[in-house]
């Protein structure tokens, strides 16, 4: 496939009038020749995205533990540019975890996108900073338990709490089998945040949410994600869960390669307002905003990945090419992902064309046009 007229938007480039070539898969050729298969007439044309931290959409969640749930979250995902997706997890009982884990790698393989692996969210999360997680199944690291999940399938990350007893062992534990782990829905100070590092602790998890705030005598989890390059944070950029000056501040303050933009997206997205659940709890949602009934917490996000681009894009004011990493490459990087998030020869033809005002026109999926508007 000979795509042309192409805006292309890569890490560090932006090149219009271009052409991409695709063959078995990957792209061959960046160049500019006039005639091909299909005329982007100007689109714009991006790395496909890599949501490394979704648990459902339009009605369907990871944890209902349903292939046929995980392929319309999949198909959706596609409607958003997403060209690799790890299915992520709730706090669930560990045999309810063993159940959604075995369903993921007996539909993998056939996904119309990229899965290399899970996302475990919890349940290793301190009871106290549970937000819409079921406190009732929040239990002490275990190695076992950990173990298991990724002999069936992949853990590519962990989302734990780095303070609670057995959490340094565990991330030391998780590390030496090629898990990256993250700190999630904890009370951690600075202190042990660090600490933790030293361990192997690489992410923060949906940045600023469910974890320890910026003080002036306490700089926290927020204060560390600040301040620590070693340190990538994952951020929902739907100007509910960060505000928009919060967002301009982390884009200000923080390298754009320790910077990854994700969805958290949970049912409720793609759906109308109204009643919904999440890992057995009751969600309402209202304007567009996902809340559990019993708390009033947020219970993850209804933000579609390209809009999140486009908020950053809008609040920044900074060239797509110098933000486009933050949606597919410092994620591939970080996950090692191998030939995927830049357009240039020999990456997979993993890609995304938007139309001016950021909505999807196709995902391509290994050159495989997976979604396509008529």
């Amino acid at each position: 496939m000979l795509l042309t007229n192409a805006h292309i938007i890569s890490p560090g480039l932006d090149r219009e009038g271009a052409s991409v070539l695709i063959e078995n898969g990957q792209i061959t050729e960046v160049a500019n020749h006039t005639s091909g298969d299909l005329d982007l007439d100007g689109k714009m044309l991006l790395p496909g995205f890599i949501d490394i931290h979704s648990h459902g959409a339009d009605g369907a969640d990871v944890c209902d533990a349903s292939r046929e749930g995980l392929e319309h979250i999949a198909q959706t995902k596609l409607k958003e540019g997403v060209t690799t997706w790890l299915p992520t997890t709730l706090t669930q009982p560990q045999e309810k975890l063993v159940e959604i884990v075995h369903t993921i790698r007996d539909w993998a393989a056939s996904a119309p996108l990229n899965i290399p692996g899970i996302h475990l969210e919890g349940p290793f999360i301190n009871r106290e900073q549970a937000g819409a997680q079921n406190p009732q199944f929040v239990r002490p690291p275990d190695l076992n338990e950990l173990q298991e999940l990724h002999q069936i399938f992949p853990a590519l990350i962990l989302s734990l709490a780095p303070e609670i007893p057995g959490a340094f062992n565990i991330i030391r534990e998780a590390s030496e089998m090629g898990i990256t782990t993250s700190a999630a829905h904890t009370k951690a100070d600075y202190a042990t945040v660090m600490t933790a590092t030293g361990y192997g602790l690489k992410h923060l998890t949906h940045f600023g949410n469910a974890m320890t705030g910026l003080h002036h005598r306490e700089i926290g989890v927020v204060g560390a994600g600040f301040l620590e390059d070693s340190l990538r944070l994952e951020l929902i950029a739907d100007g509910i869960h960060l505000a928009p000056k919060m967002l301009e501040l982390i884009f200000s303050r923080v390298p754009r390669e320790n910077i990854m933009l994700i969805t958290d997206s949970v049912s409720a997205s793609w759906q109308s307002d109204g009643d919904t659940s999440l890992g057995g709890l009751e969600v309402e949602i209202k304007d567009g905003i996902a809340r559990l009934k019993s708390n009033r917490a947020l219970a993850g996000s209804t933000l579609r990945y390209n809009r999140g681009l486009k908020r950053i894009h809008e609040i920044t004011g900074e060239p797509l090419s110098a933000i486009v990493a933050t949606t597919s490459w410092n994620q591939a990087t970080s996950l090692g992902l191998p030939n995927t998030g830049k357009i240039e020869s020999g990456f997979r033809a993993d890609l995304v064309i938007l139309e001016e005002n950021f909505e999807v026109f196709r995902t391509l999926v290994g050159g495989k046009a997976n979604y396509f508007t008529s």
